[in-house]
């Protein structure tokens, strides 16, 4: 137990030379090196099946297809019976409710079926599973300097990254475990000033297509810590 302490008072201490000593670039191809070894995200083609458990103990599955070399884009739902489905493939769009694609206004309303939704959608699971190596996009500004930060208990090499306005005006922070690199936590803010936005723990590695990519993402408030909600990343787990 004594030599467990050590090892962590002699980790906090070489920390910020560990930083002084990194670029952000080099840090993100550690990385990136760790999660995506052998560069597939770029011609990746896959299915992720996740499972979004919501605080009041209600679930949402989701089926999602990505093959970004045809550009193409499925996300399939199942809540309290109700199916989803978002296709994007280039420039078409298609949507669906419980399979039919003759949907009622007030339906499109409810459900939020619409191309714009469904691109949105496309953009946060490419993000979101695609990262660290979607930090290489063009029109992501990644800051300089390499800082240290404690999050959950926990000592990290964190970067921070702005975007092109016309991407997005958050603030990110990236935690990576200083031993790995791997990737363990996110953070976003709105406004830093007023410590919105949420941060996100992530535990467990899913290997999909060769790519370590998060296996459970736990959602918190900054302001409050207050969960949102966990989601779960499994090989292969078809909806019903």
């Amino acid at each position: 137990m004594k030599g467990y302490f050590f090892a962590i008072i002699i980790m906090a201490g070489t920390l910020p030379l560990m930083a002084q000593e990194l670029s952000s670039t080099q840090l993100l191809d550690k990385a990136i090196a760790y999660h995506d070894p052998n560069q597939l995200w770029d011609v990746f083609e896959g299915k992720l099946f996740i499972t979004l458990q919501f605080p009041d103990g209600k679930e949402r599955r989701s089926e999602v297809e990505i093959n970004l070399p045809k550009e193409y884009f499925k996300l399939t739902t199942l809540e309290d019976d109700v199916v989803i489905e978002y296709i994007l493939e280039k420039e078409d769009c298609t949507l669906k409710l419980n399979g039919n694609t003759s949907i009622s206004d007030e339906d499109r309303n409810t459900y939020r079926l619409t191309c714009e939704q469904a691109l949105k959608t496309k953009n946060y699971y490419t993000y979101l599973y695609g990262l660290p190596m979607k930090l290489k996009d063009p029109g992501s500004n990644l800051d300089p300097l390499v800082q240290t930060k404690n999050l959950n208990g926990k000592n990290y090499l964190v970067l921070k990254v702005t975007y092109d306005e016309d991407i997005g005006n958050d603030i990110w922070y990236f935690y990576f475990d200083p031993s790995t690199s791997a990737m363990e936590a996110y953070q976003f803010f709105h406004d830093e000033a007023k410590n919105d936005g949420e941060y996100i723990l992530l535990n467990g590695i899913e290997n999909v297509a060769s790519i370590k990519m998060p296996k459970i993402r736990t959602w918190y408030y900054n302001s409050n810590n207050q969960l949102l909600g966990t989601d779960i990343l499994t090989k292969a787990e078809p909806l019903q």
